[in-house]
C-alpha cells in the first residue's frame, strides 16, 4: 500500500527478463554493443524521425547533461520554480554546466506560460556583460504537480526559444504518463512541438536503472559523448541499460505501464472527490494527486500501514499520492475507503 513515489516500485517482468537476457556472453564495451545500437533504429522509429540517443542511469544525469551541452557556464536556465532540476537535484545542473544559473518562473500547477516565459527573456539582458545570457528552457512533462502539457503549450513555448535563438529541453522522467493521458504520438509533443533534446524517463515506469537522452536536433549531440564520459556516465557494461531501455518501448510495454498507473490515480482521485472538505491542489492529469487533508486523518491512514509524503513539510497537511505501473486496484480501494472512513466532515480549511 504504498503510494510515496513510482521510485518505490519494482521492475517490469518484461524489462527484468531482458536485463537476464543480455547476461549471456561477452559482447562489446562502452556502447559498442548490438543493444545500444539498435537503440538509434528503434527510437528514431518511435518518434518518427532520426535521433540520437545516449543511454545514461538516472534522471539527474540526464538532465544535467542534457543541458550542459546547450548551456555555458554564463547562461541561464529557465524553468519552473517547483521543477526537479531547480528542487531536487542538489545543483547538478550549475554543476555539469560549470556555473550556469537556473532562473526560476512561477505558474499555475507547476507549468510555465509562454507569455511569462517571453517577457522575462525579452528583460534578460541579452548581450550584456553584466548579466547570465540566455540559453536554454527546461519544462517538465508531466510536470512536478501531476500535470501535463499539451502539444499547443510546448509549440507556444517553442516559439518564445525560437525567437531568442535558445534550445528547448523537456525533462520526461514521467514522459510516458504524459503521453498516455494525452493519448498523442511521442512525436507531437516533442521535436514537431519543437523540443531539442528529451530526457527521455524509463526507471519510474517499470526501469531497473534507465533513462535516455534523445537528440531530436542531432547536431546538439556532437559534444555530448564526453560530456558522458567526463561525467561518470559512460557505463562500460553498456548493454544493461540499452537492453532495459530496449524492452521498455518494445511492443508498448512503456505507454501499457503508464497507462494503467495513470487509470489507477483517475480512480482514487475519483474515489477521493466527493468527501466534503477534502481539496486538491492539481489537476490529475498523469498518476500524480495532490491535496489537502487534515491531520487527523493522515494520522489515522498511515497507522493503517498506508505509505505517502507530505508534501509541503513534515508537519503540514498536503500530501502528495502516486500510483505506478504496478499499483494494485484494491490498494486505491482500500485507499478510498480508509480516508472517508476517517475523515472529519466538519473540518474546514
Amino acid at each position: 500500500m504504498n503510494f510515496c513515489s513510482d521510485n518505490a516500485t519494482g521492475v517490469s517482468p518484461e524489462i527484468m527478463a531482458a536485463i537476464a537476457a543480455a547476461n549471456c556472453g561477452a559482447v562489446l564495451s562502452y556502447g559498442d554493443d548490438e543493444y545500444t545500437k539498435r537503440l538509434q533504429v528503434k527510437f528514431s522509429d518511435l518518434f518518427e524521425t532520426s535521433v540520437t540517443v545516449f543511454p545514461v542511469a538516472t534522471g539527474s544525469a540526464a538532465n544535467s547533461l542534457a543541458l550542459a551541452v546547450v548551456t555555458p557556464p554564463y547562461g541561464a536556465i529557465y524553468c519552473h520554480g517547483d521543477s526537479h532540476i531547480n528542487l531536487d537535484e542538489c545543483g547538478a545542473p550549475e554543476f555539469f554546466t560549470g556555473g550556469a544559473k537556473l532562473v526560476t518562473l512561477t505558474g499555475n500547477h507547476a507549468k510555465i506560460e509562454a507569455e511569462t516565459l517571453g517577457k522575462i527573456i525579452d528583460k534578460a539582458g541579452a548581450g550584456v556583460v553584466h548579466h547570465v545570457q540566455p540559453a536554454a528552457v527546461s519544462i517538465t512533462q508531466a510536470t512536478e504537480a501531476g500535470t501535463v502539457y499539451n502539444p499547443a503549450e510546448i509549440s507556444q513555448i517553442s516559439e518564445v526559444v525560437r525567437h531568442h535563438n535558445l534550445h528547448l529541453h523537456m525533462d520526461g522522467a514521467r514522459f510516458a504518463n504524459a503521453v498516455a493521458s494525452l493519448g498523442c504520438s511521442p512525436a507531437d509533443v516533442t521535436w514537431r512541438a519543437g523540443v531539442d533534446i528529451l530526457s527521455f524517463g524509463a526507471t519510474k515506469n517499470g526501469a531497473m536503472a534507465a533513462e535516455a537522452v534523445v537528440f531530436f536536433n542531432q547536431e546538439l549531440a556532437k559534444t555530448f559523448p564526453f560530456y558522458r564520459k567526463r561525467s561518470g556516465h559512460l557505463f562500460s557494461k553498456m548493454r544493461f541499460l540499452s537492453a532495459q531501455l530496449e524492452a521498455y518501448i518494445t511492443d508498448d510495454l512503456w505507454l501499457r505501464n503508464a497507462a494503467h498507473a495513470n487509470q489507477m490515480a483517475a480512480k482514487l482521485a475519483q474515489g477521493l472527490a466527493g468527501i466534503e472538505g477534502l481539496i486538491f491542489c492539481h489537476p490529475v492529469e498523469a498518476n500524480e494527486i495532490f491535496m489537502q487533508v487534515t491531520e487527523s486523518v493522515i494520522a489515522a491512514v498511515l497507522a493503517e500501514g498506508f505509505q505517502f509524503y507530505r508534501w509541503d513539510s513534515e508537519a503540514g497537511c498536503t500530501v502528495r499520492l502516486v500510483t505506478a505501473f504496478n499499483t494494485q486496484e484494491a490498494d486505491v480501494i482500500a485507499l478510498v475507503e480508509a480516508v472517508k472512513r476517517h475523515y472529519s466532515s466538519d473540518f474546514r480549511f
